[in-house]
């Protein structure tokens, strides 16, 4: 009875608890919306719970938002499932994690529970995931922009900005943009909450495809070159501190994250060569890094802004 909770009941309700917390986040983002307002103008914009207590039939309208966001999250982890269960290895269903955050959860996860046997093996649990997240993103961000409508002349002020435009919000806004001339940037839309959700899609799968410890990008980079993903694991959360200084505060929070000794990557049979499909593979990783990173996600959000002396702010 308890390996069939732990298998089959405990990732139900997690999903459960993070449909609860992404729609009740979403309804307020979509109220913003239909307001012509960013999605966060108000404190109140973070902690949606009273709001709906006196405006419960509203839920619902959160589900544009948590449908997609969760889809996203889903198609992720079971591009990682799938592959694991193609190589043999033993993993868990997905847990998608609620949480108390801007978009209502932390992410989603699979637990591996048995040696990963291969290099080959390593580069797809690692990239199909990515991958699978990053397509199912790109149409969430080109619906989005569909859906989206231009922001009032008079906007207000806004409690959080969403920061610098990964490659990939530039490239669907100029090919959409194409037939539509009159689409408005990103920084001139009233975004659509499930714009919104797509890029959030893209931050996770930038922040995954960080290519250290046993994250994704750990897992592709320490399919190439052990010794290089050892020397990047150790340089990275000085980089990332960094970053967190000048960029987002953030970055500070993941630097101290792959410290933790239960980020070291697993040993992993190094004797058979990376076939050179796995190689591709590992290079389109690096291609989707590329175009889901931002070093400021969020404007005025880095350690010296806080400190009211951040010299790049009137750049970003």
């Amino acid at each position: 009875m308890r390996s069939i909770f732990r298998e089959y009941c405990l990732p139900a309700l997690l999903l459960g608890a993070s449909v609860i917390t992404t729609t009740a986040n979403g309804a307020l983002f979509m109220h913003n919306f239909s307001q012509g307002l960013p999605p966060v103008v108000r404190d109140v914009d973070l902690w949606p719970w009273a709001w709906l207590r006196e405006h419960p039939n509203l839920f619902v309208t959160g589900f544009a938002f948590s449908l997609t966001l969760l889809g996203i999250l889903l198609v992720h982890e079971f591009g990682h499932y799938i592959a694991c269960r193609a190589h043999r290895i033993r993993a868990t269903l997905p847990w998608v994690l609620p949480a108390p955050t801007l978009s209502g959860t932390v992410g989603a996860v699979i637990r591996i529970r048995s040696r990963i046997p291969s290099r080959d093996a390593l580069m797809d649990v690692g990239i199909y995931g990515p991958l699978a997240g990053y397509l199912a993103s790109l149409l969430a961000v080109a619906a989005g922009f569909a859906l989206s409508s231009p922001a009032p002349a008079n906007a207000t002020a806004v409690l959080v900005r969403f920061g610098g435009q990964p490659l990939t919000i530039r490239l669907v806004h100029a090919i959409l943009a194409h037939w539509n001339p009159a689409l408005p940037s990103f920084n001139q839309i009233a975004p659509h909450p499930v714009l919104l959700a797509g890029w959030i899609g893209l931050f996770i799968t930038s922040l995954n495809l960080i290519p250290g410890g046993q994250l994704d990008g750990g897992h592709l980079l320490y399919a190439l070159s052990p010794r290089l993903h050892r020397l990047t694991t150790n340089l990275l959360p000085f980089v990332l501190v960094i970053l967190g200084v000048y960029f987002w505060i953030g970055w500070i929070l993941w630097g101290i994250f792959l410290l933790i000794p239960a980020m070291r990557h697993p040993q992993v049979p190094l004797a058979a060569q990376l076939s050179r499909s796995r190689i591709l593979l590992g290079l389109a990783g690096l291609a989707i890094l590329i175009l889901t990173f931002t070093p400021a996600p969020f404007s005025h959000a880095s350690l010296l802004y806080f400190f009211r002396a951040d010299p790049f702010a009137a750049a970003r």
